[in-house]
């Protein structure tokens, strides 16, 4: 389900499946995007940030036209214990490959994948990005 920001609206709270994991997009060329994205935030449950909330960040490929600081978002990242992937959505194979590590992280969040939970997930994400 996708949704442009949060809060859901609640008037479908009895109809909505269980939400395993929370992506927020966030267009580098846009600050408007990356606000938006930090309004949002408010609205998810504190259990959602061990493990089940990614950030991601498109556009990528076009430094000369960012308007947002990598480091900026790395920030976020780390203020919510949360993944931050970067792609440029516009080319074929990064795209596939963001779709497929997308797909391992709800199959990890959701409980798919025998003997990994979304906690050690992550954990394992930040100790092999920090070395």
């Amino acid at each position: 389900h996708l949704a442009t920001s949060l809060p859901l609206p609640s008037e479908r709270d009895h109809r909505r499946p269980r939400i395993d994991l929370v992506v927020f997009m966030i267009d580098i060329k846009s600050k408007y995007s990356l606000k938006n994205v930090e309004t949002s935030l408010a609205h998810v449950d504190a259990s959602f940030f061990l493990g089940k909330v990614c950030f991601l960040v498109t556009g990528v490929g076009r430094v000369n036209a960012c308007s947002i600081e990598t480091n900026a978002i790395c920030k976020l990242g780390d203020a919510y214990c949360s993944t931050v992937l970067f792609c440029e959505l516009e080319l074929e194979g990064i795209r596939v490959a963001t779709a497929q590590r997308l797909l391992r992280m709800l199959q990890i969040c959701a409980g798919h994948i025998p003997g990994v939970s979304a906690l050690s997930f992550v954990s394992l994400m930040r100790n092999s990005g920090d070395a």
